[in-house]
């Protein structure tokens, strides 16, 4: 079986996590933490960031790689279109999600943390203490946004973040009001990766993704909540209700140090 090596609230891991359903292929989610955990990731992939695919003995990291890996060695139930011009099309989407729209999803998350408490903790691993998670949640919303400035998760930068964010939802918003999916009548890895990027912003109502309990349906303001983008969000979660598996069980940790917050890139 197919080992996934995760952060299971990276929104990039989300994205693998949809192909893979959709694709109907069994895999086993295992969670990357701190010490033992990042070491065998980097022996295994030569990099520690997630997500990282083992597939006996093939190992592929990023998730765009995985997505093209995973389409050419099982063709059934195919994400990338036959046709050449909206194959394009469709990895161009997938760059835009992934360049764009992951990276300002993040920045718009972290202008919620500081209005409501228990997104904090939505980005730990499932693994964290209590304690952990207690002390995150305890932190003032000023200092969170005096830790962001000069990163890149400045008040100037959440605010350009959430604009450009606006202005993908309505453009895929009107996208939508043509056709059921992003570049035709068929799922696409276009549809995974916006779908899946998405999560930041929006968590689905279901347990897809083993994150604490009373995040379902809970999202930025703004974003989350608005009329004029619940097309969007009645599409996310139709596709959801579709292809993706209700999460059973947690996923297995990698390695054997202390579990706690994992301090990885998430690509």
């Amino acid at each position: 079986m197919m080992e996934l090596y995760q952060f299971e609230a990276s929104h990039y891991c989300e994205k693998v996590r949809l192909i893979l359903d959709y694709k109907q292929l069994p895999y086993k989610p295992v969670e990357v933490t701190p010490g033992v955990g990042q070491v065998d990731l980097y022996r295994l992939a030569g990099q520690r960031q997630v997500p990282v695919l083992k597939d006996g003995e093939t190992v592929v990291a990023d998730s765009s790689a995985i997505a093209t890996y995973l389409d050419e060695t099982y063709p059934e139930r195919p994400i990338l279109p036959a046709d050449g011009a909206i194959r394009a099309l469709c990895l161009m989407l997938e760059d835009w999600a992934d360049e764009s729209i992951g990276p300002n999803a993040r920045k718009a998350m972290l202008g919620a943390f500081s209005q409501h408490p228990s997104f904090r903790t939505a980005l730990l691993p499932a693994s964290t203490p209590d304690v952990v998670k207690g002390l995150v949640s305890a932190v003032p919303g000023d200092l969170l946004n005096l830790l962001g400035t000069g990163i890149g998760f400045g008040a100037d930068d959440i605010k350009a973040a959430t604009l450009s964010l606006q202005k993908a939802l309505t453009s895929i918003c009107a996208v939508l009001a043509e056709r059921p999916y992003l570049v035709g009548d068929q799922p696409t890895l276009a549809d995974f990766t916006v779908a899946g990027i998405s999560m930041y912003l929006k968590f689905p109502a279901q347990r897809y993704v083993d994150l604490p309990d009373g995040l379902g349906e809970k999202g930025v303001p703004g974003l989350a909540d608005a009329p004029e983008y619940e097309r969007f969000w009645t599409w996310r979660d139709r596709l959801y209700a579709d292809y993706r598996q209700v999460r059973s069980e947690p996923p297995q940790n990698s390695g054997n140090g202390d579990n706690g917050p994992v301090k990885i890139g998430i690509e």
